[in-house]
C-alpha cells in the first residue's frame, strides 16, 4: 500500500513521514522529489517551473513506487505535494491500475500556523536558503487546490498536533481502513 502525504510546502510531510515509518509495519519512505531531481539532468526536457509538469515525472513516480513495493513489500510513505488535480488523478490512476491501494492524506493547518512554521524552520531555511520563500510563495496554490484535495483525501488539521500525534492519527486511520477492506 501507499500512504501519500500531501499538503503545501512546509506542512510537515517529511517530518510526519519519518514518524510514520516507525508506526506502520514494514513501511519505507519514498521521496518522489528525487525522481524530479534525476530528470532535471535530462537536457532535452523543456524548461518548466516545476518538474511535476513533465509527464515522465508522473509516470516514473508510479513505476518507481510499483517496483519498490514489488521488491520491498510493506508500505511506502510518500511525502509529496501534488497541487494539480489532473496530475494527482494520473498518479492515483496509475497506482490503482497496478493494484496498489492508496491512502491519501492532506496535512493542513491554518494560514497563520503554516506561515509561522515556515518562518521558524531553521533547519530547512539554513540548509536550503531559497526554500523559505518557495514555501511562502506556494501558499496560494495550495489554498486554491484545497477544495479538490478535500474531496480526494482525508484532511488532517495539524495545527494543534505534534508530528508524532499526526503520524499516530494517520497510522490509526490506515489500520482502520485496511481492517474495513478485509
Amino acid at each position: 500500500m501507499i500512504i501519500w502525504l500531501n499538503g503545501t510546502f512546509g506542512a510537515g510531510k517529511t517530518t510526519t513521514a519519518g514518524e510514520l515509518v516507525d508506526l506502520v509495519p514494514d513501511a519505507t519512505v519514498f521521496d518522489a522529489e528525487y525522481v524530479g531531481y534525476m530528470l532535471q539532468h535530462v537536457q532535452k526536457l523543456p524548461q518548466v517551473t516545476d518538474f511535476q509538469h513533465w509527464p515522465p515525472w508522473r509516470h516514473l513516480v508510479v513505476e518507481t513506487a510499483t517496483q519498490l513495493l514489488g521488491y520491498l513489500g510493506g508500505a511506502l510513505v510518500v511525502p509529496q505535494t501534488v497541487l494539480v488535480e489532473r496530475y494527482w488523478t494520473e498518479i492515483r490512476g496509475g497506482l490503482e491500475k497496478a493494484g496498489i491501494p492508496v491512502h491519501h492524506f492532506v496535512l493542513h493547518s491554518d494560514p497563520e500556523t503554516l506561515t509561522r512554521r515556515i518562518e521558524t524552520d531553521d533547519v530547512t531555511n539554513t540548509q536550503f536558503p531559497k526554500a523559505r520563500q518557495w514555501r511562502l510563495d506556494h501558499r496560494a496554490a495550495y489554498r486554491d487546490a484545497l477544495p479538490w484535495l478535500s474531496r480526494e483525501a482525508e484532511v488532517v488539521d495539524t495545527a494543534p498536533l505534534s508530528p508524532q500525534q499526526v503520524a499516530r492519527l494517520i497510522a490509526d486511520a490506515v489500520s482502520a481502513e485496511s481492517a474495513d477492506s478485509v
